[in-house]
């Protein structure tokens, strides 16, 4: 088991490894259109999504799929799960309340008694989880952090015409990355913004009891332990804030936008991804998407993306590289890092 402690700060935070675990499951359109009121075209026309993959909860948990991103993310970096000294899994929906899919992932692995927690900031859980990495690093906490996004948000989904808002965008999946320390000066993190507003929860949430519906909203028990999406206000408020972010937090190193290699985005919605694209005039190769094939897969979505495109060879030392995320709470964050 790796040291927490460290003497002094290190010189840089380099990212060294990534991986991914989706479900084999696939939940095309067409077997939507078998369900409920919709149709390919449709989904297609307003989201950009053709199919997403789906756990199969009756067999699977989201900590066997943490558990393998996390092992090809370890493997990829040519570490062992002893070197890693903290864990860190963003996920709004871990298999339990408690323990958590972090606690529990550490002990898979076999790696002691280190540090590990969940972190629950929705769609952006993963971007705020490269932050504190960052963070807990530089200010000798941890030296070799796994860092997992991982979401089964399939499971509050409602697969009738009544749920079909919600139905048409979710997927799920996990992805991993290993963050380290350093000696070489150069990588590592250079700006970062978190944002969140809750006068906005009420626009994405799944209520758990039948209180945590505004009552504007309407009493009914189809509502419980499913996702509830005003699906116009939240891609009111992913436009205009998408933008934003960017702009916010190349100003803080005085980039342009063409000064960053790769826009690692939450894959919300290929409409607003292509918003982006058209404000910044980014060429398609800066800003991946995948949504078509794996949906919206929340905490997940980041990671999946990075490592996609390092996998690809696509990802080279020197490359500035912007994490981007928005979602519930509302919560929304950016982690710009040179490779």
């Amino acid at each position: 088991m790796a040291s927490a402690q460290s003497s002094a700060p290190p010189s840089g935070v380099e990212i060294v490894g990534s991986g991914s675990a989706i479900p084999e499951k696939r939940l095309t359109n067409a077997d939507l259109e078998r369900v409920m009121d919709t149709s390919d075209e449709w989904i297609v026309q307003r989201t950009g999504i053709h199919e997403r993959r789906v756990i199969d909860h009756e067999r699977e948990t989201l900590g066997a799929y943490a558990l393998e991103a996390g092992q090809k993310a370890l493997a990829d970096a040519g570490m062992a799960p002893t070197d890693i000294d903290m864990v860190m899994v963003a996920t709004m929906t871990p298999d339990m309340p408690t323990p958590g899919i972090a606690s529990v992932l550490t002990h898979q692995l076999g790696m002691g008694t280190i540090g590990a927690m969940d972190l629950n900031a929705a769609c952006s859980g993963f971007v705020y989880g490269m932050n504190f990495a960052n963070a807990a690093i530089q200010s000798g906490m941890a030296r070799n952090i796994l860092l997992v996004g991982a979401d089964a948000i399939t499971r509050h989904i409602d697969y009738s015409t009544y749920g079909r808002g919600a139905a048409i965008l979710f997927g799920d999946a996990a992805g991993a990355v290993v963050v380290r320390a350093t000696d070489r000066s150069g990588p590592g993190l250079l700006a970062q913004a978190m944002h969140s507003d809750g006068g906005g929860a009420e626009v994405l949430y799944v209520p758990c009891m039948p209180h945590h519906i505004p009552e504007e909203q309407g009493q009914d028990d189809r509502k419980i332990t499913k996702v509830q999406m005003n699906g116009q206000a939240v891609f009111r408020f992913a436009v205009k804030t998408f933008p934003q972010l960017i702009e916010e937090t190349l100003e803080m190193v005085g980039l342009g936008a063409d000064d960053v290699q790769h826009y690692v985005c939450h894959q919300s919605n290929r409409r607003i991804l292509q918003a982006a694209r058209d404000r910044f005039g980014l060429a398609e190769d800066k800003l991946h998407v995948n949504i078509g094939e794996l949906g919206n897969t929340v905490a997940a979505s980041v990671p999946l993306v990075f490592d996609e495109l390092r996998r690809a060879g696509r990802v080279e030392p020197g490359h500035r590289v912007m994490f981007l995320g928005f979602g519930a709470g509302l919560t929304w964050g950016s982690s710009l890092w040179q490779i």
